[in-house]
């Protein structure tokens, strides 16, 4: 890894303390809302351990957040443009899959967020890290199949697809070809 990753992943273990403490949860208590084990957060709050997807998903969460908000909220960055060079891109050491947050972060109750699935991959989502969202998936190059609770989606390139309430989901690239897709997250305001 770089060291422009080494610092993200730093960020982002910095940014699970706050949202923990924040919230006045032990690590025990992240641990066991999260289903994670209490000694990998605190390796990845120390900056010891790159964090994957998947557990990514089951901390963000806990924290009823997307991951992709709690990578924005990692960064430091804000303002009405985000340059290509200076968008944060996090790889999952698990899976490899790269994620690249394009949105500026600003006023705007909007993610948007490029995916590069390699294939083979297959990526677990829990329903907890949609609340208080809605989201578009549209694939820009390949093939992608979208389990959304037991119903699939094969997707195509140019494929938009409207998710419906907040499910268990799985992006799986079944193909032997890269997948690139966006996510578009509307944050919905806390009742």
């Amino acid at each position: 890894m770089n060291t422009i990753e080494d610092n993200l992943n730093q960020r982002i273990g910095a940014r699970i303390r706050i949202e923990r403490e924040s919230r006045g949860w032990s690590l025990s208590d992240l641990a066991e809302r999260a289903g994670v084990s209490r000694a990998m957060i605190h390796k990845i709050e120390r900056g010891e351990s790159s964090p994957t997807a998947a557990l990514l998903a089951r901390l963000s969460g806990a924290f009823s957040i997307s991951m992709s908000t709690l990578i924005a909220r990692a960064e430091i960055q804000e303002g009405k443009l985000l340059r290509f060079a200076d968008q944060p891109v996090w790889h999952d050491p698990q899976s490899h899959y790269l994620r690249r947050h394009v949105s500026p972060r600003g006023e705007l109750p909007v993610d948007l967020v490029q995916i590069e699935l390699p294939a083979g991959s297959d990526i677990p989502m829990p329903a907890s890290a949609y609340a208080m969202a809605r989201q578009l998936i549209w694939v820009q190059q390949g093939e992608l199949l979208f389990m959304e609770g037991e119903t699939a989606h094969r997707m195509q390139a140019g494929d938009c697809l409207e998710l419906g309430p907040p499910n268990d989901c799985r992006f799986i690239n079944d193909s032997g070809h890269i997948c690139v897709y966006l996510v578009v997250r509307l944050n919905l305001p806390l009742s």
